[in-house]
């Protein structure tokens, strides 16, 4: 990221199927994107991952059941990488970001977010989003052990200092989400 950029950095974080890419992807049509991007964590991780077993990275960065099927062995590995150099995901998706908000839709670790805190100081700002099990599991999730037990699920779980907090269960009000979320910006 160049120096004058960026001027804010939101960090999102939550469990699966939460709705973390849904919220972040309404709010950049919102701020439009010449004012601000989305990175993800999780690209490099995936990337990385596809060129060592020769995958298909754009099913990888997608949704879908192809992803879930590599999910618990890329976790396992990244872990590993990150023991290394805890910055390292966090470094390789920050090279594309050049906007004036940088959002980051999948911070999963503490290490994450000290990286950033690191790396941008109080331009940093914290979105913790919550649902109930029930809501997700409406949206597809299902407990996957070795997944959803792991510290790429669960490192967040006691942190009880967020710049925000929302509610994201179904019927919640995105546009009222949205507004809370601007008010960091």
């Amino acid at each position: 990221m160049s120096a004058e950029h960026p001027r804010v950095v939101l960090l999102f974080s939550g469990k699966r199927k939460c709705g973390k890419d849904f919220l972040t992807e309404r709010l950049l049509q919102r701020l439009g994107d010449d004012r601000a991007q989305i990175i993800h964590i999780s690209e490099p991780i995936k990337r990385s991952w596809a060129e060592k077993l020769g995958l298909d990275l754009k099913e990888l960065l997608s949704d879908g059941p192809y992803k879930e099927r590599y999910r618990k062995e890329m976790i396992e590995w990244s872990d590993r990488k990150r023991i290394e150099d805890y910055g390292f995901f966090c470094r390789q998706a920050c090279l594309a970001a050049n906007r004036e908000i940088c959002v980051v839709s999948d911070v999963r670790r503490k290490t994450d977010v000290i990286f950033f805190r690191e790396s941008y100081g109080d331009r940093v700002r914290t979105v913790r989003i919550v649902a109930e099990d029930q809501t997700r599991r409406e949206r597809g999730w299902k407990f996957q052990e070795g997944v959803d037990d792991v510290q790429s699920e669960c490192d967040l779980d006691d942190v009880t200092e967020w710049d925000l907090l929302v509610s994201n269960d179904s019927g919640a009000d995105v546009e009222g989400i949205l507004g809370k979320i601007e008010t960091l910006i």
